[in-house]
């Protein structure tokens, strides 16, 4: 059994040495020193980067292009109309996180407290009942029948001042 493996181990040495003789690499040398003769011996410099001037987008405000436009009517003058403006002290509701147009109306609850639209949002259906909050723009919930949501939206009019728009949320069929 030494015998095989000095056998195998000599095979091994007699083959090492059989590569080692007979290699000529002038053909391979020869390739280099011809690519390293034609590289270039500078790199250009990088391209100068032109800045360009910051634009703020101004129209984050208006209404999404691929909603369908509201009916925007100003409600009638009440008394003490013109102090309208949001109330920055209030306790904030959770649908105010959403935008008016992500909220569904799915149906509504009555019990003996009184009437309940439900809506559905992302995070799920939630009872509101008239006064509660929903939307961005301060919307107010002022009436609910059995087909739709009257809300009343405080939104600024452009000149500095703020305006109540109305907005109506439908009842969704097949949801």
């Amino acid at each position: 059994m030494i015998g095989s493996r000095c056998w195998v181990f000599g095979c091994f040495c007699v083959a090492l040495l059989g590569c080692e003789g007979g290699a000529d690499f002038a053909d391979l040398d020869a390739y280099m020193s011809e690519v390293h003769l034609q590289s270039p011996g500078a790199i250009d410099p990088p391209p100068v980067m032109r800045s360009y001037p910051s634009v703020t987008y101004g129209a984050s405000a208006l209404r999404s292009p691929f909603q369908p436009p509201q009916r925007v009517e100003q409600i009638t003058a009440r008394q003490g109309a013109s102090a309208v403006r949001p109330n920055s002290r209030r306790v904030r509701q959770h649908l105010e996180g959403f935008d008016i147009e992500q909220l569904q109306m799915v149906g509504t609850l009555s019990r003996a407290s009184g009437r309940f639209a439900l809506l559905r949002s992302a995070g799920g259906v939630f009872p509101l009942q008239v006064g509660d909050y929903l939307g961005r723009n301060e919307g107010r919930i002022v009436a609910i029948s059995e087909s739709r949501v009257d809300v009343v939206e405080i939104v600024a009019d452009g000149a500095g001042a703020w305006q109540e728009r109305p907005r109506t949320l439908s009842l969704k069929k097949h949801s």
